[in-house]
């Protein structure tokens, strides 16, 4: 059967992470030393050349990854839906961290490795589209590493912006995350001061929830070191939390999200 070319009527959805990667998260998420053989994964040159090219392939076939979760969402389709989160790895791995988290109401549509242009391609499908009462946005460290080419501050902000004033044209409450720290960039080790630039975007968005009326999540105010980069024993990696990370936000996300709920109940 021929691959859809150009715009069809119907595209099948893309069904996810592979099993390969539902595999390392889950390992990576569990306490106690992780398989050295799955450690040695986080920097190996072969495995960040397949993923450069796994990378490029989707950029050129759904550069948005618009079909990820298109399956789950025709399954939605008429179920009240209380909360999305939307945003990148950090926010696709909480639902393997806290599964329960994502129940009575509550969804998960974040993408590993994506930058915020890409979420806002898909804020549509995956957000608006489930008409929930509330939305759950964090991004920016893929913006940082430059996941899809050379951004700035700005690029950033305002893609941000444009998916707030889309979640408020159809009445949908936001609850804005900082970015979490990174004590480095494993896979954009030529990216400068990474550590810096999180700490600065930080700033700008907490003003940005400020002016905007937002209930903000501040994750890197309880995941950062005095130094600014993430506590060691929060991550294997020095981006992602573990499960141990994951517990430490749990209250933040908790109270950010009942207080939502009550804005959009009132």
């Amino acid at each position: 059967m021929a691959e859809p070319s150009g715009m069809v009527d119907h595209l099948p959805g893309t069904g996810g992470p592979t099993e390969d990667a539902l595999t390392f998260a889950r390992a990576y998420l569990a306490e106690g030393e992780m398989d050295p053989a799955l450690t040695a994964r986080l920097r190996d040159p072969e495995r960040l050349a397949e993923r450069e090219r796994l990378a490029a392939i989707q950029r050129a076939t759904d550069w948005a990854a618009m079909g990820y979760y298109r399956d789950d969402n025709a399954r939605l389709a008429g179920q009240p839906v209380d909360v999305v989160f939307t945003g990148d790895s950090i926010t696709e791995m909480w639902r393997i961290a806290q599964p329960e988290l994502f129940t009575g109401g509550a969804v998960n549509r974040g993408i590993s490795g994506q930058t915020s242009a890409q979420m806002l391609v898909r804020f549509m499908p995956d957000v608006i589209a489930l008409k929930p009462r509330v939305v759950h946005l964090m991004c920016g460290v893929n913006d940082v590493a430059g996941n899809t080419g050379p951004t700035t501050p700005r690029d950033l902000l305002n893609t941000i912006n444009a998916m707030i004033d889309l979640a408020r044209a159809h009445g949908i409450g936001v609850v804005l995350g900082t970015l979490t720290p990174v004590t480095g960039l494993p896979w954009a080790p030529a990216v400068h001061d990474p550590r810096g630039r999180v700490m600065a975007l930080n700033t700008e968005v907490r003003a940005l929830a400020g002016r905007r009326g937002l209930i903000l999540a501040d994750y890197f105010a309880v995941l950062a070191d005095e130094a600014g980069a993430l506590k060691a024993e929060l991550t294997r990696d020095g981006v992602h939390p573990t499960g141990r990370g994951y517990a430490v936000l749990r209250p933040v996300v908790d109270a950010a999200l009942k207080t939502a709920l009550e804005v959009s109940s009132a």
